[in-house]
């Protein structure tokens, strides 16, 4: 069962790891991740991060899809952290059972709009979540669970 999709391009890190996992009840992450699965360094840092009873799993976006749609991650808890809105994008248009999206952190870039304290999207990942949002897929933003609940709507005009 998937309890929560995040996009934070920190990925795991201790408030992810700890407030959101507990606060969801989560007994697995997923990282889905195409550059991490290349990157040693970076899965090694992630796996420092993990709550020491939760299991870890990284993925490339389209193994982690394919996981998914398999029913091998049916048993947990799933609580999956992706780095971009792309990514988010195509987990939750390839799986139906993704109802909700939590935007936690995305760092500006050339070009993208402050919508809120660490969110930073470019007009074409506004468009894709402006889709996912006509598809009935929630968009809210969050960095902490104790955070009010900002739907992606109010902040974007």
């Amino acid at each position: 069962m998937i309890t929560l999709l995040r996009v934070d391009h920190r990925l795991l890190h201790g408030q992810v790891a700890f407030s959101w996992t507990q606060y969801i009840g989560a007994d697995c992450i997923l990282i889905a991740n195409d550059a991490v699965m290349e990157d040693e360094l970076r899965k090694t840092t992630i796996k420092l991060a993990k709550p020491p009873a939760v299991k870890l799993v990284m993925k490339n976006i389209a193994d982690a899809i394919a996981a998914i749609k398999s029913g091998v991650t049916d048993k947990y808890k799933l609580f999956i952290v992706v780095e971009s809105v792309e990514d988010a994008w195509r987990l939750a248009s390839a799986i139906p059972e993704i109802k909700s999206i939590n935007l936690g952190g995305i760092k500006a870039k050339e070009g993208s709009q402050n919508i809120s304290k660490a969110i930073n999207v470019l007009p074409e990942e506004i468009a894709l979540l402006n889709e996912l949002v006509k598809a009935g897929t929630e968009v809210e933003i969050r960095q902490v669970p104790n955070d009010r609940k900002l739907l992606f709507t109010e902040c974007v005009e």
